[in-house]
């Protein structure tokens, strides 16, 4: 994203700049391979002269301090020679733990894991001692402790073969499984010598050598089958030699009968022959492998010359071709640029404010060519340029005239529907006088109560036209006035609770702006809180202006589109055909921008949403407490006054005056005794009530003659 503000030129040589990253990364890999394949040999060259050697060295010395051990159980005897074997396996053991420190860095994350458990393994070496010294081990159970320990020596040699050539390394696999066969050997031998000292095989002890003869045939065979022809032909000429054919046959008749071998001489003669030389094949195979892999060695150094010098060559001379390229195009796109710049900040926008006020635009004049100087290409751009200014400019006179129509006709149609609607008024008044019936006219003020509805959402669109609605009064209207009427034009007024608020009037001029911008709010708060809640308006004066505020008990907005409603209350943007959905919204805020009014919206405390609606002192009044409710309404026309009072102050659930026993009597009536005690309704009406009831109808007719006059006069 932070791109998109950058210069043409650091595009132009971003763009040259992903070829160029590509061939350096080509590069950079290309000597990544070869050089790591020297670190590898490195590495490999670290691991041998340090931890290879001394690991090599302990498994010799654990071998013979396994085979001494298993002797000693044997005889029961501790020797001297067994003492210093021992000495000389700490010694080992020492050298190898810091050989381990030493090329710490060296060590790969494979390693540490076998190397971990090698080094577990040695820590028991003092515990497998103290069993043979207390004769508390068997022969066979101190073999195997030492079989462990060798067993975790050769996993960890299984992971310094480090070679990057991959024969190399395969050949190196081959003879580590050699190596671990020839420690079968060895652990044959340690058993049998032990074995020939009592003349006694035991049954386990014939079952473990058995494993042994299996594993070690199957580790030559495997390794012998990995080895290439020349270094497994001295293995296959030893395999078929007579000393190794005699001590297979020694092999084979032990687990045959479960006995040791009779011939102790030829037995030792054997395993001497056989040992000397798998050592002396396992030294000479191991040069042949170094040999190959210094080989491997000098042609990785021969191509880390050739991908470090030629390819750092290729990039250097594409990085300058790109240079020059990149300067030249930049110069060019730069020219295109400030036209461009002209066009979308100065040209274009001028012309759009021009038409916004209303202004006639000469399309010729308003779309002179662009003159640019460049390659074919950026002159052929520029000429595009010209003919999307043209189409623009077109666009944009004709959408001015589009939002002026459309403004002339939301115009049109309110104001002939206000002119239907006064008129649907006068018929109401007409059938209010006619009608005797009180369900009747108790129907014919709902609907005079839809009427006074659909006039407002007729206002609505004179207001979203840009024009005014018209009404207007000379003289301040008490802001509870206001309020009233406000709530008188909304469906589920009955639901709304007006408290008591100071008594301040507001500006004739913007009341009726105001009261149709309150009843845009109150309306909303009713139609999204719960049909059995209750909506509360209230004011108050603060040092600045008044406040009033609408309060449900809905289920409110999240912070985003409290966020989006007010920031379009604040400055609301022009009206969108096809945002019809928020069209009081749009009413509001335009009525609240007519008038310098704020209109906030914020969560309630109680879960739904509070609308807070701020009046600057400009608009304000102040008045002393405002009398009762008859003369405080009188400022408003009959007909708002009329509504409101019922409303508010007591009036029926459909809108109608409530009747009020002795309101027009004389006070020298009123002083007289107290009426009889009223009997208790029926659902019959007497004729009594029924008189009453149409006095009362006369008297609304007659108030809502008075309002015509009024509006007349307004």
């Amino acid at each position: 994203m932070g791109s998109q503000n950058r210069s043409i030129r650091f595009k132009i040589f971003l763009l040259l700049l992903l070829p160029l990253l590509s061939l350096s990364a080509l590069w950079g890999f290309v000597l990544n391979l070869t050089v790591s394949d020297g670190q590898s040999l490195l590495r490999g060259d670290t691991l041998y002269r340090t931890v290879g050697v001394t690991s090599t060295d302990l498994g010799l010395q654990l071998q013979a301090e396994r085979e001494g051990s298993v002797v000693a159980v044997t005889t029961r005897e501790l020797t001297e020679d067994l003492g210093d074997q021992r000495a000389r396996t700490d010694s080992a053991v020492a050298a190898f733990q810091r050989a381990t420190v030493e090329a710490e860095d060296e060590i790969t994350e494979d390693m540490r894991v076998p190397l971990a458990m090698l080094r577990i393994e040695l820590s028991r070496l003092e515990f497998i001692r103290t069993d043979i010294d207390d004769g508390q081990s068997s022969r066979l159970a101190g073999l195997e402790r030492y079989n462990q320990v060798l067993d975790a020596v050769f996993r960890f040699y299984d992971h310094l073969t480090p070679v990057p050539d991959l024969s190399v390394y395969q050949q190196a696999s081959s003879l580590q499984t050699m190596g671990n066969a020839r420690e079968f050997v060895a652990r044959e031998h340690a058993l049998i010598r032990a074995v020939l000292i009592d003349k006694r095989l035991t049954g386990p002890e014939a079952a473990a050598f058995a494993e042994y003869v299996s594993s070690r045939r199957y580790l030559h065979a495997g390794g012998q089958a990995g080895l290439d022809i020349q270094l497994r032909k001295p293995y296959e000429q030893l395999f078929q030699s007579e000393p190794f054919l005699s001590f297979a046959t020694m092999e084979a008749r032990i687990i045959r009968t479960g006995a040791p071998p009779p011939d102790v001489q030829a037995w030792n003669s054997a395993i001497d022959h056989l040992t000397t030389q798998l050592d002396k094949l396992g030294a000479e195979a191991a040069e042949s492998l170094a040999a190959r892999a210094a080989d491997g060695a000098n042609s990785i150094k021969l191509q880390i010359g050739v991908a470090g010098g030629v390819g750092l060559v290729a990039v250097l001379a594409s990085i300058i071709i790109s240079v020059r390229f990149g300067r030249r195009l930049a110069a060019e796109l730069a020219g295109l640029r400030s036209v461009a710049v002209e066009l979308s900040e100065q040209r274009l926008p001028t012309l759009v404010a021009r038409l916004s006020s209303g202004e006639e635009v000469d399309v010729e004049k308003a779309t002179k060519p662009i003159k640019v100087i460049g390659s074919a290409e950026i002159t052929d751009v520029a000429k595009a340029f010209g003919s999307v200014q043209r189409t623009a400019v077109l666009a944009a006179v004709g959408q001015a005239a589009l939002r002026r129509g459309v403004g002339q006709v939301f115009l049109n149609l309110a104001r002939r529907k206000q002119g239907l609607l006064h008129r649907q008024l006068a018929l109401l008044d007409a059938m209010q006088r006619r009608t005797h019936d009180p369900d009747q006219l108790e129907e014919l003020f709902r609907l005079d109560h839809l009427t006074t509805r659909m006039r407002r959402h007729a206002e609505s669109l004179i207001i979203l036209s840009g024009s005014a609605p018209g009404r207007a009064w000379r003289k301040p209207v008490p802001v509870m006035d206001i309020v009233r009427a406000s709530v008188a034009e909304v469906e589920d007024y009955t639901r709304v609770d007006v408290q008591n608020m100071p008594g301040s009037a507001v500006d004739g001029g913007a009341a009726a702006d105001l009261t149709h911008l309150v009843a845009e709010l109150v309306e909303n708060a009713t139609l999204y809180s719960p049909p059995q809640s209750t909506v509360q308006v209230r004011g108050d004066r603060v040092s600045n202006g008044y406040t009033i505020e609408v309060e449900d008990r809905g289920l409110g907005q999240s912070a985003e589109e409290y966020a989006a409603y007010n920031a379009v209350l604040s400055n609301p943007p022009e009206f969108d055909l096809a945002d019809s959905d928020r069209l009081g919204l749009f009413v509001v805020a335009k009525l609240a921008e007519r008038h310098g009014i704020n209109v906030l919206l914020r969560r309630s405390p109680f879960g739904g949403t509070t609308a807070i609606v701020f009046m600057p002192a400009s608009l304000i009044t102040d008045q002393a407490e405002l009398p009762a409710v008859p003369e405080e309404s009188a400022a408003l026309p009959a007909r708002t006054r009329k509504k409101a009072l019922a409303v508010v102050s007591g009036g029926t659930h459909a809108g109608l005056p409530r009747r009020v026993r002795q309101a027009n009597l004389s006070s020298r009536l009123k002083d007289g005794p107290p009426p009889e005690p009223e009997p208790e309704r029926t659902n019959e009406r007497s004729p009594d009530e029924v008189r009453d009831m149409f006095s009362a109808f006369q008297r609304g007719t007659q108030r809502a003659r008075e309002e015509a006059n009024e509006e007349g006069e307004a």
